[in-house]
């Protein structure tokens, strides 16, 4: 069977971008600089609206860490109900604990919002100070897939874990393995036996529409340009298609 390809998207315009590359699936978030946040409710109606593959909605308030308040729990509910009541095929989040443990009483909360939906754990896995109990937790709470680079900024480096962990899931859960190329993918998918990736890559576009002040940012202290912007990479997309079914 062909291996599953998921792409992180950070706008409707990354969504069409990564089904004309070949996606087979779009995890569909807004703000990637943080790592992905919640997308707007208009987003996930266009998303469904143009798009042919399924779409996995992110739930994720802010950045800045996953152990949230009662309000942002609160509002998590909303874009769980409001995302799966215009179409989301499924929603990802994940709650932890101050300490970084896992936080049950919050996941099972999100998650019976979620109901008969498949839910992804995202990579606050990849920080969870106990992942092997925690991977026992998630399972027995309901969570389809697990998101992870292994715990480590790199697949690279964590293909090892990976393996280690699709073995300990025993199909109990899906393990999703995240940040492949083109050029490794290949070799990462036999050395850790997953059937699923989920990719992510961005080329810059330019919008020259605040050329006429260049002194004024809209931006924070990074001071980001305000010309250009950045959309998923088709051609990154259709090279991993094509190094994963060999094309």
């Amino acid at each position: 069977m062909p291996v599953l390809i998921e792409v992180c998207c950070g706008s409707v315009e990354d969504a069409l971008e990564a089904e004309a590359g070949g996606a087979d699936r779009m995890e569909l978030n807004s703000s990637l600089f943080f790592g992905g946040l919640t997308p707007s409710i208009g987003a996930v109606i266009e998303a469904k609206r143009r798009l042919r593959i399924p779409v996995m909605v992110m739930i994720r308030p802010r950045g800045g860490g996953f152990c949230y308040t009662e309000t942002e729990l609160a509002v998590m509910e909303r874009d769980i109900e409001a995302a799966l009541e215009r179409g989301a095929d499924g929603v990802v989040f994940g709650a932890l604990t101050a300490e970084g443990g896992l936080d049950s009483r919050a996941n099972a909360r999100l998650l019976a919002r979620a109901g008969r939906f498949p839910v992804v754990f995202h990579r606050a896995f990849d920080v969870m100070a106990d992942p092997e109990p925690g991977l026992e937790r998630l399972i027995d709470l309901g969570f389809r897939r697990i998101l992870t680079t292994g715990r480590r900024a790199q697949i690279e480096d964590g293909a090892d874990y990976v393996k280690g962990l699709i073995e300990r899931a025993r199909g109990r859960i899906e393990i999703l393995p995240g940040g492949m190329t083109p050029r490794n993918a290949p070799r990462l998918i036999a050395q850790i036996g997953c059937a699923q990736i989920h990719v992510a890559s961005f080329a810059r576009r330019v919008d020259p529409s605040s050329r006429g002040n260049p002194e004024v940012y809209f931006g924070s202290a990074l001071y980001p340009p305000e010309d250009s912007y950045e959309l998923t990479d088709r051609s990154f997309v259709s090279g991993v298609r094509n190094a994963v079914r060999g094309a």
